[in-house]
């Protein structure tokens, strides 16, 4: 047995590594101990080289490969059998694979527990230690362990584990992972199996199997409660805080099962802030009788979350949130960084772009993300990946439960979450609003963070902390004038989809934009069937990037965006940086953009009551009669002047039943439509003026000749959208006409338009 000295977290610890095989002295990938948060000083990494096979007909049970049996293949764990690193790089379906390997425990850890550890196993586990079965977790994404004491022998022991992994059983929460056997649009190669850390570890027969660190800043100390396992009489918990290796903090209280109870009060007071992250160090110790029988290093950060009206105050300030979508994927290893190196670089690749944190897209990152950004000062919001749920029985909603209590428990003590999303992008519906209302039990689990009910698209849960929508228009002026109104009044932001039926309104919260831009880069780079949500060169990529962050960073109303994406992910090439994490320009550039000063941070809020009065009906209110043609028009088509007589009339909404949203009282199913109706305006008295309007898809609006908006894409039901220079400057008292063009691409096609007035009543 080769021992090794490593340097990880906050200590340094012994590692020990027992070979697949005797006489292998492969180094060990990924040999940094797993969790920084909680770290013990006997553990043993069993990472490196196991046996492993496909099980095409899951037959391997009856075949007695749970015991006794050599595996046709050798595979290198952590590494998905997907990934290049693993060594078996099989991106094809696996609905059932096997691994084995031997291992030995150090003789000094005799007289303690020993746990198993699985950092991620996707997605049903069975395991089994020297062929007597020790337990099985179902969920590929939080990690889980077995007490495997009383089934260890001395010398060999003999390590197997089943993985069953239905990707498209509807089942299983599978976030990015492609239902198909190839990657496409905005899902990737599938991951099969362990992903993350295998490890042993020896603890106390008195142990600490949880703890939940709650900081006070105001008040310079730490709330704690712990889970004590084993026999408690007689034992104690004692917590020691240190800053730059200065004790600042002791505190012991008697040991009480899961509601150990204490506070740390603290002798300096330093807070984490992203700009200067302090870490405490802390040492847990349970003592029986006065003697030490359990150690765990730790850390924390003090650092305290307000929300105040539509405020997201971080230790009392405002902070801007320029944040990245993450989808924590790589080249070689798939969902599995290669090295504990490329975590770190990750976030110090998004620093360096301006970014100061990220949405950690539909994937439970490790823990030794999390641990640098703890260290590096970087804000994060942890993410569920419930993609892939195609039906929500009572066994989904019970694993999916089960799973996301875990991601909280597990990571509920770094600073660095600042926010809970367990969802992205649902639909209207009572399943998923069954589904948000469930998760909405992390505001018990966790009090200290804001809840987002779900990222973008639809909000059912009217409680949710924080309100949020996804926009990925590549017009700035267009993109810009969807947020005005919000940034004038603080009232009625656009939202993907408008509220009705059970959609939760706004009430008010803190809102941001979690997803917008996307812009692919033409380049040399950027071969193949590659796609973005639109494609420029590089000065138009910066035009565009400070046109779409400029309506974001100057918004008063808007705590925060984030950009879609740091890396682009195989077909998905959208990233500031290509797969292979090259930047494609000069992110210098990209930095002076995001990290100006925000409104936000700079000026108060601006919460107004608005009046809004109609001046011209959307059929929602009262369809409308227009005249239409589907032939192109004159050149003269939107002067007030033009003679219209010859098209026929029809009422307001026009297009296909099918399209979502929409109010279909004149079908309409070429290509275009352009549309035409006269309105009077009594006095050119008001402050702000809105089109309320729903297309798909490509809009072009002119008043009296003057074009008031152009704005590509498509929306799935009516949104307001803010045109008061735009129509000031074009609306004139008495008649006046409205003209629309609508171009169909694709899917549904429906347009319908109306105008809005609005007076300010005073401050809320």
């Amino acid at each position: 047995m080769s021992n090794s000295v490593l340097a990880i977290g906050l200590t340094t610890f012994v590692l020990l590594y027992v070979p697949v095989a005797a006489g292998d002295t492969r180094p060990i990938p990924r040999p940094e101990h797993p969790r920084p948060d909680l770290q013990r000083p006997q553990w043993l990494n069993l990472n490196g080289t196991w046996q492993f096979e496909i099980d095409e007909k899951g037959d391997g049970e009856a075949r007695g490969l749970p015991s006794g049996k050599d595996l046709a293949r050798e595979i290198v764990v952590p590494f998905c059998p997907e990934s290049k690193l693993s060594g078996i790089a099989n991106t094809d379906f696996m609905t059932n694979v096997w691994y084995r390997r031997m291992l030995e425990v150090p003789g000094d850890w005799k007289g303690q527990r020993v746990l198993l550890h699985f950092g991620a196993v996707d997605w049903h586990a069975r395991v089994w230690l020297n062929g007597a079965f020790v337990g099985e977790h179902f969920g590929g994404n939080v990690p889980f362990f077995f007490d495997v004491s009383a089934h260890l022998r001395p010398g060999e022991n003999e390590l197997v584990l089943r993985a069953f992994d239905d990707t498209r059983s509807g089942r299983q929460a599978s976030g990015k992972q492609s239902h198909k056997p190839e990657s496409y649009g905005c899902v990737y190669t599938r991951t099969t199996g362990i992903w993350q850390t295998v490890w042993l570890e020896a603890v106390g027969r008195t142990w600490l199997r949880e703890i939940a660190l709650t900081p006070d800043l105001d008040g310079g100390r730490v709330f704690f409660q712990a889970w004590v396992d084993g026999p408690g009489k007689g034992a104690t918990l004692r917590l020691r805080a240190s800053a730059d290796g200065r004790p600042v903090g002791d505190e012991t209280v008697p040991a009480a099962w899961r509601n150990t109870l204490g506070v740390l009060k603290l002798g300096e007071v330093k807070p984490w802030l992203p700009q200067s992250p302090f870490l405490y160090d802390l040492t847990i110790d349970v003592l029986h009788d006065g003697k030490v029988v359990d150690s765990v290093q730790s850390y924390f950060g003090l650092r305290k979350i307000t929300i105040e009206g539509n405020r997201f105050l971080i230790n009392d300030q405002p902070i801007f949130q320029r944040l990245v979508l993450d989808q924590g994927y790589y080249p070689d290893g798939v969902l599995t960084a290669p090295s504990d190196d490329a975590l770190r670089r990750d976030i110090e690749l998004s620093m360096a772009a301006g970014f100061n944190g990220a949405r950690l897209h539909q994937k439970v990152f490790e823990p030794r993300f999390l641990y640098w950004a703890d260290k590096l000062g970087y804000l994060v919001w942890g993410e569920y990946p419930n993609w892939g749920l195609a039906r929500l029985d009572a066994t989904s909603l019970s694993e999916v439960l089960d799973e996301w209590r875990t991601e909280l428990v597990r990571d509920r003590n770094h600073p660095s979450i600042i926010g809970w999303c367990p969802l992205n992008e649902l639909s209207a519906g009572p399943e998923p609003a069954g589904l948000q209302k469930l998760m909405a039990l992390t505001q018990v689990i966790d009090p200290t963070r804001p809840f987002l009910d779900v990222s973008g698209f639809v909000h059912l849960y009217a409680g949710t902390d924080v309100y949020d929508c996804h926009d990925y228009n590549q017009d700035p002026a267009a993109f810009a004038s969807v947020f005005r109104g919000f940034a004038h009044t603080g009232t009625e932001p656009w939202v993907n989809m408008q509220p009705a039926s059970n959609v939760a309104p706004y009430l008010g919260q803190p809102f941001f934009v979690s997803e917008y831009g996307g812009i692919r880069l033409k380049s040399d780079d950027a071969k193949g069937e590659g796609w973005g949500y639109g494609e420029t060169d590089v000065e138009g990529f910066f035009a565009r990037y400070r046109g779409l962050t400029d309506a974001l960073l100057d918004n008063p109303n808007m705590f925060g965006f984030c950009y879609t994406q740091i890396t682009d992910v195989e077909q998905e090439q959208n990233g500031v940086y290509t797969f292979d994490r090259k930047p494609k320009y000069d992110v210098g550039r990209l930095k002076a953009i995001n990290a100006r000063p925000a409104a936000y941070e700079t000026q108060p809020p601006r919460v107004l009551s608005v009046r809004w009065r109609t001046l011209l009906p959307n059929a929602g209110q009262a369809p409308q009669e227009w005249r239409y043609t589907t032939e192109q028009p004159p050149a003269e088509w939107t002067r007030p002047d033009f003679d219209d007589s010859g098209w026929p009339v029809g009422r307001s909404g026009f297009g296909t039943a099918e399209t979502p949203g929409a109010i279909v009282n004149t079908e309409w199913k070429t290509s275009d439509i352009w549309l035409r109706r006269s309105f009077t305006l009594d006095s050119m008295e008001f402050v702000l003026a809105r089109l309320s309007i729903h297309h798909d898809d490509d809009v072009a609006v002119y008043v009296n000749g003057r074009e008031v908006l152009r704005k590509p894409g498509w929306t799935t039901a009516y949104g307001a959208l803010d045109a008061t220079d735009a129509l000031r400057a074009a609306l004139q008292p008495g008649a006046n006409t409205l003209a629309v063009h609508c171009h169909q691409n694709h899917g549904g096609q429906f347009i319908d338009v109306g105008i809005e007035l609005g007076d300010i009543g005073g401050e809320k």
